[in-house]
């Protein structure tokens, strides 16, 4: 199988006013259709970069960076690209552009000039899929947060992405608005098997992925599943990431020889595995 978005030798370099600065090192990497990918990093480790360089918003300086086949650094493919990989940022107050969740979800297809029978039915479709329909004549701006970054999904999805690329879409975020937003992903994800690739500082999301990519330094430190990412808590640490406590307890106690299940995330998890060893030994 091919894969849907591919990185060969990528570099991205940017003038500073101290000189040039080398923000990724040789990138690759491959990722397939449907999976879901969390990339995770310290501050000034290439993670947004990296994202911006699979909706085209930026070229590398070296390298090639395709999505669907499609060079991103080709301008005849900017378009395609940017319809196949819809991106949401991190504050949701900077990507709502109209008076009603209802036009906003409308903007990107009506820029492109859809008929307008066939917005009403795309708008109509993703907002009862995304349980947004009573909200459909509200202004945006009076919307919690985590029900705006919901509308800036459902203006993405409306335009029929293959790929969602979420640009650590939950860090100005309460929890309960963290919780809307990744149950909406991740339920894009598995049932409607769009690609979800989540740049994130929150390791409990990253947890939720099928594969975690560490970036350091503008370079890939690991690439692998997030179980084995995450038992690696000694190692994140030094780079930066902290573990949250239940995972981080969790691996002191594997490490102390209590054979407790992966993942574990929250407090709940780590107690459910608890009971379970102890039910066993």
């Amino acid at each position: 199988m091919e894969p849907f978005i591919t990185a060969c030798n990528v570099f991205y370099q940017y003038e500073s006013p101290s000189g040039p600065v080398s923000a990724l090192k040789g990138i690759d990497l491959s990722i397939y259709s449907g999976e879901h990918v969390a990339i995770i990093g310290p501050n000034g480790s290439g993670k947004s970069t990296l994202l911006k360089l699979f909706n085209a918003l930026l070229e590398p300086t070296g390298g090639e960076v395709r999505v669907g086949g499609r060079v991103t650094s080709d301008p005849q493919n900017t378009w395609e690209i940017r319809q196949e990989c819809g991106m949401v940022f991190q504050n949701p107050d900077n990507q709502i552009v109209a008076t009603t969740v209802e036009e906003d979800v409308a903007f990107g297809l009506e820029n492109l000039s859809f008929p307008a029978p066939e917005i009403k039915k795309r708008v109509n479709e993703v907002l009862q899929a995304m349980d947004l329909d009573h909200w459909a004549h509200h202004a945006p701006h009076l919307l919690s947060g985590g029900q705006k970054q919901r509308v800036a999904i459902a203006g993405v999805i409306a335009m029929r992405p293959r790929c969602l690329l979420l640009d650590e879409a939950t860090s100005l975020l309460d929890r309960r608005g963290k919780a809307e937003v990744i149950d909406t992903a991740l339920k894009l994800n598995r049932l409607d098997n769009i690609t979800l690739v989540n740049v994130t500082h929150f390791l409990e999301e990253a947890a939720l992925a099928d594969r975690v990519i560490v970036l350091y330094n503008g370079e890939i430190a690991i690439d692998a599943p997030a179980q084995q990412v995450l038992s690696r808590g000694t190692w994140l640490k030094e780079r930066g990431l902290d573990l949250p406590p239940a995972a981080s307890l969790a691996n002191r106690l594997r490490e102390g020889g209590i054979p407790l299940s992966f993942p574990i995330i929250t407090m709940e998890q780590l107690v459910d595995s608890i009971c379970s060893w102890k039910q066993m030994a």
